[in-house]
């Protein structure tokens, strides 16, 4: 299957740009996960569940959401349009049955098919996801960190997208919101797909490319501040039905920035001749480059000094045993066959058994864990911190998460090909920031709940765009959908555990003690620091762990980096035969 996709590679400098282009819309698309507060209170009176049960199809939406490790192997086996329609087809079976329930056109669905109808629904999110990251990463191998910061970017906007086509075209209501989900999507993602598809990668880096990256990078935020101003500005200045689809219409003009890019490569196509890099060594990932026929040629035994003395930091096992097979296999006494080192392409198998792998997995899981800890108790804590209308600062995490992931991306490019320092470097200092804000948050000083709320917007945004160039550079992009899956684990897991465990048992516990009443019982609001204050010190402390992982995981994989970033520009390693 990949031998046949490969050899129908789109070529020249147009369709990579314009692949991303319409990858952001369905990364747009794909956060139809953020949506489930805006039905939920309708999902719960029109079914009459209680608080636990939507609690429960809660877990539901953060599960679908998060499960892609099905995606990640499909993106492996089949081409993206494939992988797209799955998706397709999930969001309109799953968000097809709530909108039955939500609307009444069929009564009485049994609790359990509303669950698993959920799950299937925002699962949908990881089929598009993954299937525009992996594409877009393998498009542009040489700029994976400015790639995965502006897809994931945009990922972080499509709440905030969403809820403004809620209050505007849908009117406010959950049964129009969750047919727009059914069809919609599917439908958008339908006339997409035929543009996100693989593409002959460049590997010459010029000033163009620069460019077209920057303006992306510009327009998105320019999105992001256009969308937090309207939807601050909404309920103080009480935009009529005009003025209201007006801002509509230059938000969806800003969603479609990325595509003048393809548009001026074609009107001005002699600007845009990209040399290629000279002596650039073969691609390790073979199916963004030769297909899997070329994998039985073996390596060369002779690489540049610089080459040498960068992989010697690789070897694993003994020096002597190594010697003593290169010249086994200069004589032609055996084929060389070893298990790959870092930088090149591991299967999943090879990888988890590997050190580097799991602490990138914990780094991961304490930055993301806690902060979705936080983010799905928000506005509990600013209702116990005397702030009861939570939407500026849902509206103020959502847009620092947003500038998060794109700077990111941003700065961890800038710095790995400028010092070659590793990106992990960059989830160190903002898990060290997460911990100082964390105590902000458990001492309740007056004022600092906005600025707390924001510095963790920035800090958990970075999370995302630094893991998913990290995993790609270490264990390869041949099986990048399936590690960048596997990581994204520690979302729901830390939902489970920090949210669902940790913080719901202290709020409850201590809404009990002010009340008088038993836990069981205990289903009012919690008011004051001690709600949310112990939970926040084991955040801390959490994240505290997470930054001395951060820094030995750093330690470990600063050889990786000077291999692939050694002569200024991204390297490539030698194909591996394992």
């Amino acid at each position: 299957m990949l031998g046949s996709s490969m050899a129908n590679l789109k070529a020249g400098t147009r369709p990579p740009w314009l692949g991303l282009g319409a990858a952001v819309w369905v990364q747009i698309a794909s956060g139809n996960a953020y949506n489930f507060p805006l039905y939920s209170h309708s999902l719960k009176s029109v079914m009459g569940f209680n608080q636990h049960q939507l609690t429960m199809l809660g877990v539901a939406n953060d599960i679908g959401e998060n499960v892609g490790l099905l995606p990640g192997i499909a993106c492996n086996k089949f081409p993206p349009w494939i992988v797209l329609s799955i998706g397709s087809f999930a969001c309109f079976l799953g968000y097809g049955v709530l909108w039955l329930a939500v609307s009444r056109t069929v009564l009485n669905l049994p609790y359990w098919l509303l669950w698993l109808s959920l799950c299937v629904a925002t699962n949908s999110s990881a089929w598009l996801s993954t299937a525009v990251l992996v594409t877009n990463m393998r498009n542009f191998p040489v700029s994976r960190g400015t790639v995965a910061g502006i897809l994931k970017g945009y990922a972080g906007l499509s709440a905030a997208v969403f809820t403004e086509i809620y209050s505007t075209i849908l009117r406010k209501s959950s049964s129009n919101l969750l047919m727009f989900l059914s069809f919609g999507v599917p439908i958008l993602c339908f006339l997409m797909m035929y543009f996100v598809r693989a593409c002959t990668p460049t590997f010459g880096a010029d000033s163009t490319e620069h460019g077209h990256f920057l303006f992306i990078q510009v327009a998105s935020v320019v999105l992001g501040l256009y969308v937090l101003t309207t939807t601050i500005l909404d309920p103080i200045l009480h935009f009529s039905a005009e003025i209201s689809y007006a801002i509509l219409v230059g938000m969806v003009v800003l969603l479609m920035a990325p595509l003048a890019i393809p548009v001026k490569m074609t009107i001005c196509p002699s600007r845009i001749n990209q040399p290629e890099m000279p002596n650039q060594p073969v691609a390790s990932s073979e199916e963004t480059l030769q297909g899997e026929g070329n994998a039985d040629k073996t390596e060369p035994l002779l690489t540049s000094s610089e080459s040498s003395t960068y992989l010697g930091s690789f070897r694993e096992g003994d020096e002597a045993l190594e010697v003593a097979m290169l010249l086994a296999v200069g004589e032609g006494a055996v084929k060389k066959k070893r298990r790959p080192r870092r930088g090149e392409d591991f299967k999943f198998t090879e990888a988890v058994v590997k050190a580097d792998f799991w602490l990138l997995f914990l780094v991961y899981f304490t930055g993301v864990g806690s902060g979705v800890t936080v983010l799905n108790n928000l506005a509990q804590i600013g209702i116990a911190q005397g702030v009861h209308s939570t939407t500026i600062l849902l509206s103020l995490f959502g847009f620092c998460n947003f500038i998060g992931r794109l700077g990111g991306g941003v700065v961890s490019e800038h710095f790995v090909r400028s010092k070659l320092v590793p990106r992990t470097m960059w989830m160190t200092c903002t898990q060290m920031i997460m911990v100082i804000t964390y105590l902000l948050f458990a001492s309740a000083i007056d004022g600092t709940l906005y600025a707390a709320t924001a510095l963790l917007g920035i800090c958990y945004g970075v999370q995302f765009s630094i893991m998913i160039p990290t995993v790609s550079e270490l264990f390869g992009l041949k099986h990048f959908g399936i590690f960048y899956n596997f990581m994204s684990l520690g979302n729901p897991l830390g939902a489970f555990l920090f949210s669902g465990l940790l913080a719901g048992y202290i709020y409850d516990t201590e809404a009990a003690k002010q009340q008088g009443l038993s836990l069981l019982s205990s289903s009012i609001s919690c008011i004051g620091p001690n709600c949310f204050r112990l939970t926040f010190l084991v955040l801390a402390g959490l994240c505290g762990a997470g930054s001395v992982a951060s820094i030995v995981l750093t330690k470990r994989i600063w050889p990786v980096y000077q291999m692939l970033y050694g002569r200024g520009s991204f390297r490539l390693p030698q194909t591996s035969n394992h």
